[in-house]
């Protein structure tokens, strides 16, 4: 029973930056697993990045190492992903995921893993 909204999406020219949050409703945000997971027209939703609940880990997908940045502030229930050096590749409708449960799976790059979906924000990256 989580809420979750993603903002922060628009149309950039690449090498531009951009910065998604994520709100999460209710009170026990800083027990989730959170990720951020993408879909482009065509393509199986994919994932990349996700934060431990208490931000001592960070993973990321390959194709955005280095230019990508995820981090959470639990005080005010938010994930975000700064997204810098945009390439047209990022285009996609990004989407915040929330993993409530306390036990530990190990696959946090499958989206089965998580529990909780906010609607999506769409980035565009023009060429």
């Amino acid at each position: 029973q989580v809420q979750l909204v993603e903002s922060g999406g628009g149309l950039v020219q690449a090498g531009d930056s951009l910065r998604l949050s994520c709100a999460v409703s209710g009170r026990a945000f800083s027990r989730y697993f959170m990720g951020w997971f993408r879909q482009a027209p065509g393509k199986e939703r994919e994932f990349v990045a996700a934060i431990s609940r208490s931000a001592t880990s960070t993973y990321y997908t390959d194709s955005v190492k280095g230019r990508f940045t995820i981090s959470r502030d639990n005080a005010n229930n938010t994930v975000f992903l700064q997204m810098n050096s945009l390439k047209p590749e990022d285009t996609a409708v990004y989407y915040c995921g929330a993993d409530t449960t306390i036990y530990y799976s190990g696959h946090y790059d499958s989206a089965r893993e998580y529990d909780y979906w906010g609607q999506g924000t769409q980035v565009t990256v023009a060429s």
